[in-house]
């Protein structure tokens, strides 16, 4: 438990009153998770209430982790419910850069805040599905992050509130726009070195 991150930590306290429960599986955190990520990208996109959107997509974030801890603490892991929790995080991701960008049209920014969103999600999206077929060939040690103090480079959203708290936004969708593609390039070279590495025999 130690080397988990700290908010893997804290969800696995979370569902641990459910590991020997039947009835609550870990695709019902999942499905949670989607919901919630998908309320916060819709209030985004609205633009009226993005204090409201940011703790969404905190709680998602949070949530994320849920269906994981318990599907490896009860023995209840699934290849559809990897399989959903995969694309709920992509869709996820992605809706809230979307969302930030169109919310943020009536910004200076005009319609280029749509499509500095659009350009971040595509990149989450290229990134979602390199880290797939990397773990796909290589496990899942091949796609695991680094830590800093129990922290992942993915905690970063936690900071939305601060960000909408702030005034930030526009500035936070600028970061995303530059920073996104370039990790998204990271990723790829990462990628294209894995495809010539032999994968491990099972």
């Amino acid at each position: 438990m130690t080397d988990k991150p700290w908010d893997a930590r804290a969800a696995a306290w979370l569902v641990s009153p459910f590991i020997n429960s039947p009835r609550v599986m870990p695709n019902h955190f999942t499905a949670l998770r989607l919901l919630v990520g998908l309320a916060g990208a819709v209030c985004f996109a609205v633009g009226d209430a993005p204090n409201v959107a940011a703790l969404l997509i905190v709680t998602s974030n949070f949530l994320d982790h849920a269906d994981g801890e318990l599907a490896r603490l009860g023995n209840k892991g699934s290849r559809f419910g990897h399989y959903f929790d995969l694309a709920s995080d992509a869709v996820v991701t992605i809706g809230m850069f979307a969302g930030i960008g169109i919310g943020l049209m009536q910004s200076p920014l005009g319609n280029w805040a749509a499509i500095m969103g659009a350009a971040a999600g595509i990149a989450v999206a290229l990134i979602f599905h390199l880290r797939y077929q990397m773990e796909n060939r290589h496990g899942k040690s091949a796609t695991k992050q680094a830590q800093w103090a129990g922290f992942e480079a993915e905690d970063v959203l936690y900071l939305i509130p601060l960000v909408t708290l702030s005034g930030a936004l526009v500035g936070f969708l600028w970061a995303a726009a530059i920073g996104a593609p370039l990790a998204a390039i990271f990723v790829t070279s990462q990628y294209l070195r894995s495809m010539r590495t032999e994968s491990p025999q099972p």
